[in-house]
């Protein structure tokens, strides 16, 4: 039987995590490993400067105490897949809010792929577009579209091959909608990111500064063709982004070479 090893930045009781393991169980043989707490925004960090433990909390479920998804990937593959026995696949998610455009270089959930694919797996980040985190999402929300592209996804991946070359991994993005609203599946481009800065500073009791850095709308940069990710889930289609760790950007070595020179 194929085997997956399911990961996220939510946390290891994320409800999205839960929907995750619904969806696959049925195809693959699941193992989880995921952060003990929420970990998102914390991008491809690997946690060098102390030591981890991974605690069991099920059959095949593990939580990695102040791990980030990284290390979870990376801990599981040094520890429970020994012998070259490693995972058909890597899933991370199932992520609460989008993970479009530049927020994919923040993103914990993308991280996750990113070293998976480091070390040869195939790897799929998939996140739940929610309108302001709202509380239907977290608490109510049946993922019904999301468990259903994934299961499509993960069956199609383990049934023939993965379609991307070594170090890409696929960037899924499921509209705020009902299944039944979904208008189809289209393969993206990452979009340009309009950020703000929405930085809160305050006071402790002790006259001590600190800031909370909030949460920015999703603006983004029209596309001339309407291809990106965020326009996608706008008109309320799936997102598919391919996306590749290289990020050299090759039409400018001729020109930096050319300044060098001047």
């Amino acid at each position: 039987m194929k085997h997956i090893l399911l990961t996220n930045d939510d946390g290891f009781d994320a409800v999205g995590l839960k929907a995750l393991i619904e969806a696959l169980k049925p195809i693959a043989k699941i193992t989880v490993v995921a952060p003990a707490r929420n970990k998102s925004a914390c991008g491809h960090s690997l946690t060098l400067d102390k030591p981890l433990r991974m605690v069991w909390v099920d059959d095949d479920f593990y939580k990695v105490d102040d791990g980030s998804p990284t290390d979870c990937v990376f801990i599981s593959i040094s520890d429970l897949f020994k012998e070259g026995n490693i995972p058909d696949l890597v899933i991370s998610g199932i992520n609460i809010g989008a993970n479009m455009g530049e927020d994919i270089t923040y993103s914990g959930t993308a991280s996750a792929a990113m070293e998976a694919v480091i070390h040869g797996i195939p790897a799929i980040a998939i996140s739940q577009v929610c309108n302001d985190r709202c509380q239907d999402i977290q608490n109510n929300w049946d993922f019904e579209l999301a468990k259903s592209v994934i299961e499509e996804l993960a069956s199609k991946i383990l049934d023939k091959n993965f379609p991307l070359d070594e170090r890409k991994f696929l960037n899924v993005n499921i509209p705020p909608i009902k299944a039944k609203d979904c208008n189809g599946i289209k393969v993206t481009k990452a979009g340009f990111r309009e950020y703000g800065n929405d930085t809160h500073r305050h006071l402790n009791p002790r006259g001590e500064e600190y800031y909370w850095i909030g949460l920015h709308p999703l603006l983004w940069k029209p596309s001339e063709n309407k291809d990106c990710d965020f326009e996608a889930i706008k008109a309320n289609y799936v997102s598919i982004t391919p996306i590749m760790l290289d990020m050299t950007s090759y039409n400018d070595i001729k020109s930096v070479e050319n300044w060098l020179t001047k």
